[in-house]
């Protein structure tokens, strides 16, 4: 019996330690995944930037209206970054979103030297965007300009006539939400968007014509809707200087007084928990230290992000996903 105490004695002491080591072990990881994540909040402090170094900003794929990146942005301003290098590689997107990052790019550039470096592509909005620099710029096959407002919709009239589908309304007045679709587009409704486009086209040349000391001349040479190459951008006063990364610490250190020899590190505007390998890592060996594996191994596979919201779903789900691999 004596034996059979002393044995008990010994596991229930294992199991004690073990369960000591598991709690220290979650208490590090989450400790250690909020400061991570604290780090790499856009615009904290800390966050991939210093006062030695030069915040690289990436401004890819379609712009829209945006204020998570308007709030980093604003974060940069007061940042102890040397100065910034604006990435483009952008087709544009809303007009709106393009003057909203159009002015906070202005607005930094205030505080802090700023240029713009094109990599493949900034055109219509990226312009915009692009144009907010005092200096600009881009490999010789990059494409910049479209300087030009489109307004598109589709019209389904035809094909509703022919399978004989027609669309009722009662509408407070004959432009209310014209165009619809449904019906050909009146000439009244035509001409109100003609002189939407008109506007916003005329807003789009005088900045390009402000920010670019072009005169009339010059700028009727680029204001067609046509994209340009690096090449021929440079003769037209659409960008500054033919380069890379490179080119544009030079144009910092020779221009604005920026220190040599510093670092150009990524500023990111929108990361994402799911973006961070080590915050997964982390997660996962919590989990794994609390005992519950099968939530770490799906967060091994998937990601915290996606592992959050899918545990806050309940019911039947009828739910896609990619098989996990071997």
């Amino acid at each position: 019996m004596s034996l059979d105490s002393d044995i008990i004695v010994d596991r229930r002491r294992i199991r004690r330690k073990l369960t000591f080591w598991r709690v220290m072990a979650a208490l590090i990881a989450i400790a250690a995944i909020a400061g991570f994540a604290l780090i790499a909040t856009p615009g904290a402090p800390g966050t991939f930037v210093s006062a030695g170094s030069i915040a690289r900003v990436q401004i890819d794929g379609l712009i829209r209206s945006d204020s998570d990146r308007t709030r980093a942005l604003e974060l940069l301003e007061d940042s102890q970054a040397a100065a910034v290098i604006v990435h483009i590689n952008s087709p544009g997107g809303t007009t709106a979103g393009s003057e909203q990052l159009y002015d906070s790019l202005t607005r930094l550039k205030a505080k802090k030297p700023l240029v713009v470096v094109v990599e493949g592509l900034a055109a219509s909005g990226g312009y915009i965007t692009a144009i907010a620099s005092d200096h600009i710029i881009a490999q010789q096959s990059s494409l910049v300009g479209s300087i030009g407002v489109l307004f598109q919709f589709p019209n389904f009239a035809e094909l509703l006539k022919t399978v004989g589908v027609k669309v009722e309304e009662v509408k407070s007045t004959p432009l209310k939400a014209a165009p619809n679709g449904f019906e050909p587009t009146s000439p009244e409704a035509r001409a109100a968007l003609d002189a939407l486009v008109k506007d916003s086209y005329a807003w789009f040349k005088d900045l390009v014509k402000q920010r670019r000391g072009m005169d009339d001349t010059q700028l009727e040479k680029v204001v067609d809707g046509r994209v340009f190459t690096g090449r021929q951008a440079i003769d037209l006063k659409l960008i500054d200087q033919l380069g890379d990364e490179k080119t544009a610490v030079t144009w910092l250190e020779e221009q604005k007084g920026v220190k040599k020899g510093l670092n150009v590190r990524d500023y990111k505007l929108e990361p994402r928990f799911s973006d961070l390998p080590f915050l997964k890592t982390a997660a996962s060996v919590t989990l794994e230290a609390l005992g519950l594996g099968s939530i770490a191994h799906q967060i091994a596979q998937t990601g915290v992000v996606q592992a959050v919201d899918r545990a806050g779903m309940d019911g039947m789900l009828a739910l896609w996903q990619p098989a996990a691999s071997n």
